[in-house]
């Protein structure tokens, strides 16, 4: 079993940056990929941003491309997701995934979600 845990939500201006960590305890989660979903008012769960067990592979929806960053640090069984020029739009609870039962990192199904950390960008 594999427990995450997210920090770092909270209320920012638009344009203003945010950086939310997901820690991971339990089994050995450096093996596994690891993902980053968002859902905002009245909206669906949707990809926000992902990277493979080593870190070097890194995926993100076009919302988010050029602003977001993802990383992990596995020795500290961490993955941080930094938030940069954020809009209003941006506004959701964010969760934190392990995981995927696919090879597709983008499809919202893994097996292993944290209870999610508000981001609330204000205009």
């Amino acid at each position: 079993q594999v427990q995450l845990v997210e920090s770092g939500g909270g209320l920012v201006q638009a344009g203003g940056s945010l950086r939310l960590s997901c820690a991971a305890s339990g089994r050995t989660v450096r093996i596994y990929a690891m993902g980053w979903f968002r859902q905002g008012p009245g909206k669906e769960r949707e990809f926000v941003a992902a990277i493979n067990w080593s870190g070097g592979d890194t995926y993100y929806s076009n919302y988010v491309k050029g602003r977001f960053t993802i990383s992990r640090v596995n020795g500290k069984n961490t993955v941080f997701l930094q938030m940069n020029s954020l809009k209003p739009e941006d506004t959701a609870v964010y969760y934190c995934a392990a995981d995927p039962r696919y090879s597709d990192y983008q499809r919202n199904d893994y097996n292993y979600w944290g209870q999610g950390t508000q981001v609330t960008v204000s205009s």
